[in-house]
């Protein structure tokens, strides 16, 4: 084994030309048990026949077969732990001949723990106030805000309109929206959306321009004039969630309001990926695909790549540390954050884990625990000392 750079190992790997045979021979036989040729039986074909028209599908059979089993053999032989997927290149392969290949891969580093039971935390008294708490409980509610459909009438202000919106002229790439949702004079509203919508009822249509300002956000609309053909679908009301104890069990693991009340920072902590989804969703109800936003995602790598080793490296870290300490996830703590997902989602518990198994999204939460377990134990090992 070489080492090439920090993480960076390459195996060059040989397999014997009797496991070569052996697995040939089987990709032979199974490819013949299932071709058909003209002139013979399925199944029935001659094996030279095979071989000779089946070539390339033989060869990467036996490659799929032979380089991940002797990869893994070397890999657990070196006691190597494997980070992401080999590199395999210089394949060599001909009959009669011992099959050789090269695999480059990244381990994960050794790391040397020193002594981490002890450690001193200083801290300060958090100051919250009464109106800093009211002013993040709205915020709150607003992310948990429901839209309910009222009986059809002419839209007024303050009314949330469910329309759908396609472009007549005035822009390239025709916009098309089956539906979007416009408050009627919000001042996030533009105000031509607003005027021409005033008054119009459930299945009427109206057309009308929007001369958008030259730093709109949306740069192919920036400083152009769109004539719209804008029809009503639904007249809507919002509805917010009262403050009870309902409402903080479907933010997470909070049994009262006034515990959330307690710990909303930590409420913020939990929901930064929902908040992208729903930020994503917003872009969505506004007519704006999420898919056409123009980002720069080497810069948005870049800028994230410090962030992301720290990251990484704390990871590793603790990873270690509760090796140590025997720190490990059990199927009720999982099944506890898969039902705490589901009341979020307001979805069946079951779907919500078929679809978290499916994605993966179970292994990281089993991981996600044991880390917060691994955190907690520091914190109770560690010395608190008040900030002066």
């Amino acid at each position: 084994m070489a080492l090439v750079e920090g993480c960076k190992h390459s195996l060059e790997i040989t397999v014997p030309v009797a496991d070569v045979e052996t697995e040939t021979g089987r990709a032979v036989a199974q490819i013949q048990s299932r071709v058909k040729l003209p002139g013979f039986r399925p199944g029935k074909a001659p094996l030279g026949l095979v071989k000779q028209r089946f070539a390339g599908d033989i060869r990467q059979e036996v490659l799929d077969k032979l380089v991940p089993r002797f990869f893994q053999a070397a890999v657990q032989k070196d006691n190597l732990q494997l980070v992401g997927q080999p590199n395999i290149t210089d394949v060599h392969f001909h009959a009669g001949e011992p099959l050789r290949f090269k695999a480059e891969f990244e381990v994960a580093p050794e790391i040397e723990l020193k002594e981490y039971r002890g450690l001193v935390i200083t801290y300060r008294e958090p100051e919250v106030t009464g109106p800093d708490i009211g002013t993040r409980l709205e915020e709150m509610r607003e992310q948990k805000a429901e839209y309910v459909n009222e009986e059809p009438r002419p839209l007024a202000d303050g009314d949330h309109a469910l329309v759908s919106l396609e472009s007549l002229s005035g822009v390239a790439e025709k916009i098309s929206q089956d539906e979007i949702t416009l408050k009627i004079g919000d001042e996030h509203t533009l105000a031509p959306f607003t005027e021409n919508l005033r008054g119009a009822a459930p299945e009427e249509s109206r057309e009308f321009d929007v001369t958008y300002p030259e730093d709109y956000d949306r740069k192919n609309l920036a400083g152009k004039t769109v004539h719209f053909r804008a029809t009503v679908k639904a007249v809507r009301r919002k509805e917010l969630p009262e403050l009870n104890d309902e409402f903080a069990k479907d933010l997470g693991d909070y049994k009262t309001l006034d515990e959330l009340k307690e710990v909303p920072d930590a409420y913020v902590d939990r929901q930064i990926q929902m908040n992208l989804e729903n930020q994503l969703r917003t872009f969505a109800a506004q007519g704006i695909d999420p898919r056409s936003i123009k980002l720069d995602w080497q810069k948005v790598r870049e800028s994230q790549k410090e962030r992301a080793t720290r990251d990484v490296k704390a990871s590793l870290l603790l990873d270690r540390i509760a090796e140590r300490e025997a720190v490990g996830v059990t199927q009720e703590e999982i099944d506890r954050e898969v039902q705490r997902i589901a009341r979020q989602q307001r979805e069946a518990v079951a779907v919500v884990r078929a679809k978290l198994q499916k994605d993966g999204t179970i292994g990281r939460i089993a991981g996600h625990i044991r880390t917060e377990k691994t955190l907690n134990f520091l914190f109770e090992q560690a010395r608190k000392e008040a900030a002066k």
